[in-house]
């Protein structure tokens, strides 16, 4: 494992048991509790302006590792990495967090879990931000299925489906790889390579050696009054972690889910 935990000033980090699992967590400030879901391949630090922000406007702002990543790492079957899996680690942080509601935000990956979050125990949220992926219904094909015949076999999603070959080939050289899937989506950096095996991190960058920059990502928010943009910045890398499957949208939004798009204030190729 590759840790980097840069000290934050004004943001404390400490460790939490949500519902069994060890939590790495990042926080700042007092008052109502919105929670702060980061992307792949992200972590807490992504979140490091929004929790100094949203601290100074009067929120408990928490930050975690989710399952699966850095700190928090997580099991090692796949099957521990459903959309229940992960929406029941936000509640049962919650739980750890004293808090009957808060505000979910989630970012890349952390968007489906915000928004499910939110349709599964709309008694505990009080609000949802999604950045870069909007809510999206469950379709009538198969997600890896679908992507494979609409992008190729080279698209991310479907490159980490086969067991220990996209693990063989990020681990070889973690720092460099972070950098280069990083810099790639961020709208400034060079796309070529920056997934080995793989031809991009996102279907606005599918297509290798093109220099494509991610279009400006929406902003979808649903009653919460907040706002934020974030920024992925490498901390560290779990090597051990499990494929990665696209995850299943069962469900239509919450009738009192409503979205609206707005310019996202940073690039970003994610596509959750």
């Amino acid at each position: 494992m590759i840790e980097t935990l840069p000290e934050v000033p004004g943001v404390t980090q400490r460790f939490v048991d949500a519902g069994g699992l060890r939590m790495h967590i990042a926080e700042a400030g007092t008052g109502p509790l919105v929670l702060l879901l980061h992307g792949f391949p992200e972590s807490w630090y992504s979140w490091r302006h929004q929790l100094v922000a949203l601290a100074d406007a009067g929120y408990h702002a928490v930050a975690p590792d989710q399952r699966g990543y850095c700190q928090t790492g997580g099991p090692d079957g796949v099957g521990k990495y459903t959309i229940l899996h992960l929406t029941g680690d936000v509640i049962a942080l919650m739980d750890a967090l004293g808090e009957q509601r808060a505000v979910v935000a989630g970012h890349d990956w952390g968007a489906p879990v915000a928004w499910h979050t939110a349709l599964f125990r709309p008694d505990r949220v009080r609000g949802v931000i999604g950045l870069s992926v909007p809510y999206r219904p469950r379709g009538s094909a198969v997600p890896v299925a679908a992507m494979r015949a609409g992008i190729g076999d080279g698209f991310y999603m479907v490159y980490f489906q086969q067991p220990g070959v996209a693990d063989a080939e990020l681990n070889r050289d973690p720092a460099a790889t972070f950098r280069r899937v990083l810099s790639s989506a961020s709208g400034s950096g060079v796309i070529e390579g920056h997934i080995p095996g793989g031809h991009s991190s996102g279907p606005a960058i599918s297509r290798p050696g093109r220099s494509i920059r991610p279009p400006r990502g929406s902003r979808t928010t649903a009653g919460s009054g907040l706002s934020g943009s974030t920024s992925s910045t490498l901390t560290c890398a779990k090597s051990s972690a499990p494929r990665m499957t696209a995850p299943g949208l069962p469900l239509r939004p919450a009738r009192h889910l409503r979205t609206k798009g707005a310019d996202n204030e940073r690039q970003h190729g994610g596509t959750g």
